[in-house]
């Protein structure tokens, strides 16, 4: 169970019934992780909303950003976020056998996702700056400067949440991962 009581969703008045309107209008609820977040601080709540639009639009495709938050997820544990991404990453197009693999932290066999994941893993298990054969080696993948960027914000986006629900031992309302 949650450690964090937060009212009911419906109850939500105010700039948070707002952010819930909008979350319902686009995944049909509103998450369990989202409504604690949206509960508490607002604010929060909006800020992620609008980074997970700037990924939207940014130059990674959606299964990259899986990917990225899949992969970071895993690496740190939380089970929240591994059932959603688990999830988001199945509708976003990448397999069952795909999103098994990078939670298992093995090859999918597919070069660019391979590389990513390898880069966004090394990131989450280390400290300081990177070796320049990691640099060397998501830049041969393909990705642009811009796309570091963008890797970069996803992380950090998806940090954010898998502190919180590792903090609240948010109840998981995904799918249960195979």
């Amino acid at each position: 169970m949650s450690r964090i009581q937060v009212p009911a969703v419906e109850a939500a008045t105010g700039a948070t019934a707002d952010l819930f309107a909008r979350i319902k209008k686009s995944l049909g609820k509103v998450p369990n992780a989202y409504a604690a977040i949206g509960a508490l601080q607002p604010a929060a709540l909006n800020v992620m909303l609008e980074v997970d639009a700037v990924l939207t639009a940014s130059s990674l495709s959606k299964k990259d950003i899986e990917t990225i938050k899949l992969v970071i997820s895993t690496t740190v544990d939380c089970d929240y976020c591994v059932a959603a991404h688990s999830l988001v990453g199945k509708m976003a197009g990448l397999s069952p056998e795909t999103l098994r693999q990078l939670r298992q932290g093995e090859l999918t066999g597919d070069a660019q996702r391979d590389a990513l994941a390898s880069f966004v893993r090394y990131l989450a298990l280390t400290s300081g700056t990177i070796p320049s054969e990691q640099y060397a080696a998501i830049k041969a993948a393909g990705y642009t400067d811009q796309q570091l960027v963008e890797i970069s914000l996803a992380i950090s986006a998806i940090i954010f949440t898998n502190v919180f629900n590792r903090i609240n031992d948010t109840d998981v309302d995904f799918p249960a991962v195979d």
